[in-house]
Order: C-alpha cells, then structure tokens, then sequence
C-alpha cells in the first residue's frame, strides 16, 4: 500500500477511473553469500510494515514462520492513513503500532528520504532495511519474502532451515497462479475498491470473483 510524494496521498487512480499500481523502486536483494551487497546477517535489517497493508503482512508471516523475528526487527506504522501518508506512532496513542526506533522518523516518507533524497515516487510498505548501510533494500513484497525463504538459511535456527515456500519442483506452478492470482485478486480488490468510473469497478469486480470461484475449485481438488 502506498502514499505519494506529489499530488494527492491517495490519488491512485487514473482518468478512465481505473486503479494503478506504481512499479517498486528498490529491487536489490538480500543474498546468503558473504559477499554480496546484500549479506544475510542476524540484526543488520529492519522490516517498516503497515497491519492495515495486506503486502506487508506476507512479509510478517514469513519472518514468523521462517523463524526470523530475532534476526530482523520491525516497525508498524499509524493503521490510518493520513494526509502526509504512514505515521509512526506509539504503543501507547494506538495500540500495535511502533515509534521508528532505527531512523527516528516520524512519517515513512522520511525514511525514503533517508534512502534517496530525490526520490518522487508513492511511499509504501513494507521496506526492508538495512541498518549498515543506511538505505533501502527492497519496498516490493513479492521479492522481500523470497529473500525470507531462503537467505537467511545459514543463520536460522536448524529447524526453520527446511522449511521453503518455494520449491524448485513447484516454482512453474506457483510462477502460474500468481500470475493470475496477483492481477486479479491481491490487486484486484484495490482495482475494485479504489475504481471511480463505474465500468472500471465493474470490470475489475468481474475478474475477481471469477477468479476466486477458480481458486475454490483449485482448492477443492487438492
């Protein structure tokens, strides 16, 4: 989920009143070598998540179910979104939620400020972040928790490191349902909820629920 850095926090539509997702900006990638940019590390990075953010709770899951909370810390931003975007809040003013005890920020554009100073694009979550080298890893969810998957192997207690959600003999298949599944479900409820022309709500409230009867029928068969 994102905010943006010119125009409208929540302007995410177009002029046909279709909903667009931007394309994630930080694509590097966390890797088990030593010497990689990116080296898997207990406590270098740092997960921003929003509980109101869908994307981003894929990434909590599979830090708890890859055993990885002692290794990667978090933060979790204000659940409402506000007008200068996410807000970093305490416990205390709304509960769930986390002051940014990394960066100190008090709104996440600040962190990606702190990444690129000239950076124009929407703010979203989740981030990962890497405390040594002070800048973004990766704002783009779908990449995060494959890093997740198998990174962090080496470093893991032995029994997390059996553990894959993304199996060689099941990558095409998987590869395959996300294909659809992405387009119109995960995204495909911000299509429809966030469409302003009728026909685009239409359209988009079409594809999902024939692709949620497709998943129903996947589901029952296996």
């Amino acid at each position: 989920m994102s905010t943006s850095a010119a125009g409208g926090i929540t302007k995410w539509h177009s002029k046909d009143g279709q909903f667009h997702r931007q394309v994630s900006s930080f694509r590097s990638f966390v890797e088990a070598r030593p010497d990689a940019p990116f080296p898997a590390e207990a406590g270098r990075y740092h997960l921003y998540v929003s509980y109101a953010c869908p994307w981003a709770h894929r990434t909590l899951i599979v830090r708890k179910l890859k055993g990885l909370e002692s290794l990667i810390s978090v933060s979790v931003v204000h659940y409402l979104l506000g007008p200068n975007g996410w807000e970093f809040a305490s416990p205390e003013e709304v509960p769930g939620a986390t002051l940014d005890d990394v960066n100190g920020a008090k709104y996440i554009r600040e962190v990606y400020f702190k990444a690129e100073p000239e950076y124009s694009a929407r703010f979203t979550v989740p981030v990962l972040w890497d405390k040594k080298k002070n800048t973004i890893v990766s704002n783009e969810s779908s990449e995060i928790i494959r890093m997740l998957n198998t990174a962090f192997d080496e470093i893991i207690e032995p029994e997390y490191r059996g553990i894959n959600f993304y199996p060689d003999e099941l990558k095409e298949q998987i590869d395959d349902i996300n294909s659809w599944i992405y387009d119109t479900v995960n995204n495909g409820v911000y299509k429809s909820g966030f469409a302003t022309a009728q026909s685009a709500y239409e359209q988009n409230c079409r594809a999902l629920f024939e692709s949620l009867e497709r998943i129903e029928g996947i589901l029952a068969s296996n």
